[in-house]
């Protein structure tokens, strides 16, 4: 005969302790009767596990798991202010080059106890600031990787909560902004050995900060080796905005080209390929970031390789010590680029090579 008194009393208690639908979520009240322990003591294992035995502890944890007790974050907020949640808003959220962003932030946010939520902007700065504001009102800081809000906009929701910038330098707002020159200047100096007399740069968005921050880095190494570098219309950051970019691209007479980032760089490869040009016999490209798939085209594209991961991670890091160092990054030496040489760029066109400091052209 199977006894039923006991499992009966224990649903009785249960539902005299705290009655509720089958439909509502559990509380520390059914995890206090499932362990036979006071709903205080739940509370504090639940938020401050040193300060309840080992032994309480497992058995409120194991009591919480049987019934898929899911913590509150907002009413844990209530007492403190904190929701132990970030906020991060990416320009383009289909671009590679923020996954490694997102990952690197991410494990920082786990290490820490944190979770991430993750919005887009879609290259819109009203859209931005929509999802901006609502993030911060649930959430303890905000990370902007390569925001198109203005710098009034971006210190304004600073004011409000923590703000961490990536690829982005903002007065009186922490920016992570990796070193560029580095990177610049060994392609650079690779292209004029090459023979490159004539250089090209193909910017993206008109409000990025970054794409203007690369073209002033590749035309003032230029103009130290006394090559000729020429600016085209910016153009979206996408495969599209590459392969917009071509026909003026053709029309000039740059014999290597800078885009803004991979995806340009790629869009305008397969552009000028379509229309027969061999690359890089015909022209040398280079992109920036070095996203996942950059070496799959053919020929595999050159780059410089921007410290995604490490840019999360340091936002993330930054902005969870906001109360300690609130303070203003420039180009940080301890996130450098580096010049990943591959199949895109070579040789420049025989008739249109260095000559001393000037163009030759046959």
């Amino acid at each position: 005969m199977t006894d039923t008194s006991k499992a009966g009393g224990e649903a009785g208690r249960r539902t005299a302790a705290h009655p509720r639908t089958p439909k509502a979520p559990p509380t520390i009240y059914d995890i206090a009767v499932l362990a036979g322990v006071n709903p205080s003591t739940v509370s504090r294992a639940l938020s401050k596990p040193g300060r309840v035995s080992a032994k309480t502890a497992q058995k409120i944890m194991e009591a919480a798991e049987e019934l898929n007790y899911q913590v509150n974050v907002f009413a844990r907020a209530l007492p403190t202010g904190r929701t132990q949640t970030i906020g991060l808003i990416v320009s383009d959220i289909t671009n590679p080059a923020y996954f490694e962003v997102i990952r690197g932030a991410e494990t920082a946010a786990s290490a820490h106890g944190y979770t991430l939520m993750l919005a887009e902007s879609a290259e819109s700065a009203d859209l931005e600031m929509t999802a901006a504001r609502r993030m911060l009102a649930t959430v303890d800081g905000l990370i902007l990787a390569s925001p198109r809000l203005s710098d009034e906009e971006i210190g304004r929701l600073s004011s409000t909560k923590p703000v961490v910038v990536i690829n982005r330098s903002v007065a009186g707002v922490t920016s992570m902004v990796a070193d560029i020159e580095a990177g610049v200047t060994d392609a650079v100096r690779h292209l004029a050995a090459m023979g490159h007399a004539a250089i090209s740069y193909v910017p993206g968005p008109e409000r990025s900060w970054m794409s203007q921050r690369r073209w002033e880095s590749i035309k003032a190494r230029c103009d130290w080796h006394g090559i000729e570098a020429t600016m085209e219309a910016g153009q979206q950051p996408t495969v599209d905005g590459g392969r917009r970019a071509a026909a003026a691209v053709r029309a000039g007479r740059a014999t290597a080209v800078f885009c803004y980032n991979d995806l340009m760089a790629i869009g305008l490869m397969r552009e000028l390929q379509a229309a027969g040009l061999a690359i890089p016999e015909d022209l040398s490209i280079l992109g920036f970031d070095n996203i996942f798939g950059s070496d799959f085209t053919t020929p595999p594209l050159s780059t410089i390789k921007s410290p995604l991961h490490a840019l999360g991670a340091s936002a993330l890091e930054s902005l969870l010590a906001a109360g300690d160092r609130a303070a203003q990054l420039q180009d940080d030496p301890a996130l450098p680029t580096e010049l990943v040489l591959r199949g895109s760029t070579g040789q420049a066109r025989e008739g249109q090579k260095m000559s001393g400091n000037s163009l030759a052209t046959g």
